[in-house]
């Protein structure tokens, strides 16, 4: 499974749901919404900054998209963004090998 960084922000509405009801637990219901899909949840924190949370997740990334796809489509989250864990030793293991057979324009 790939590691996933998800991060969003609250709506209007999302937030109003908090004001409604503080003791809401975003974290138990973001748990359930990636296990539904068979994906897992390993951190869940609230954020100060141009993101309300974040989510560390595994799991695939059309099980990340899914829950991207249920969260904003309830109209409590926007700017929903999901960045996948990557190994920039093995990305560049493969420019190298690719960079041997590149011809640039003109050559």
């Amino acid at each position: 499974m790939a590691k996933f960084y998800t991060m969003g922000c609250y709506t209007d509405k999302g937030l109003a749901g908090f004001v409604n009801n503080p003791s809401t637990n975003r974290q138990a219901a973001t748990k359930a919404l990636l296990e539904a899909g068979g994906a897992k949840m390993n951190d869940y924190s609230l954020l100060r900054g141009a993101y309300d949370f974040i989510a560390i997740c595994e799991g695939s990334f059309e099980q990340m998209a899914a829950a991207k796809m249920v969260a904003v489509s309830s109209g409590t989250v926007d700017n929903f963004t999901i960045l996948e864990s990557a190994d920039l030793n093995k990305i560049a293991d493969t420019a190298k090998k690719m960079a041997l057979t590149y011809k640039a324009p003109g050559k």
